[in-house]
């Protein structure tokens, strides 16, 4: 499934996405439809579910619909649904869908089954990709050192590999801090550690300079990779 802003709130995105077989969530875009809809529930309750965060755990003032059946979609793909969220109005808020001086209303069209509290929550979900794109700039995105092409796509084929490599190891042998460690700071408090492997009663040993600061993470790190391999 893709999920999209309101700059994927178009019949050529959305329909591309059915043609390749893609379940799609994108931002609804205020309109007249969306006006009338959200005024025929505003003082039916009924029609509100407390509002699910990430965690699970229910938002007591934030509220979920479904307004489906009171809006048109023939011009939406078939199955296409529209959840709606209010939540309390606060100072800096965002545009909303339907004026108002109590809440601020959010929507989305999706054609994904499920009811629509988890429908909310899994399309505000937030994407990780942002992350991954720093972590590559800090890892030598940003850097293409030569001047032939084919060298630099090279260059960038090396850096997402390595990047790969350093994030799986932070997932399956690090833990606290270091887990989600920028790669700054891996560099600093790992990678630039003095340390030796030595032979030792035939078992590889590695020693680290007394004192140093995070060995005993390291050491954490080391022997949860010995495990794994």
């Amino acid at each position: 499934m893709v999920r999209a802003d309101s700059a994927g709130c178009t019949q050529g995105f959305v329909r591309g996405c059915r043609a390749r077989n893609v379940g799609f969530a994108v931002v609804a875009r205020s309109n007249a439809r969306i006006h009338a809809a959200i005024s025929k529930v505003l003082g039916d309750e009924s029609r509100w579910s407390l509002a699910s965060g990430q965690n699970g755990e229910e938002r007591p003032k934030a509220a979920v619909a479904e307004l489906t059946d009171l809006v048109e979609l023939s011009d939406w793909p078939e199955g296409t649904r529209l959840i709606v969220r209010r939540e309390p109005l606060h100072p800096g808020a965002q545009q909303s869908l339907f004026p108002s001086l109590a809440y601020r209303y959010w929507g989305h069209y999706t054609d994904q089954e499920g009811d629509a509290v988890t429908l909310d929550a899994h399309m505000r979900a937030h994407a990780h990709v942002e992350d991954h794109i720093r972590r590559l700039k800090a890892s030598g995105l940003e850097r293409f050192p030569f001047a032939d092409l084919d060298a630099n796509r090279a260059w960038l084929a090396e850096v997402c590999f390595a990047a790969d490599l350093v994030r799986w190891f932070q997932l399956l042998c690090c833990t606290g801090e270091l887990a989600m460690a920028e790669p700054k700071a891996l560099r600093w408090r790992l990678w630039h550690t003095p340390a030796r492997i030595v032979r030792k009663a035939g078992a590889e040993v590695v020693r680290i300079l007394d004192g140093w600061p995070n060995a005993e993470a390291i050491m954490g790190c080391y022997r949860r990779m010995a495990l794994i391999t």
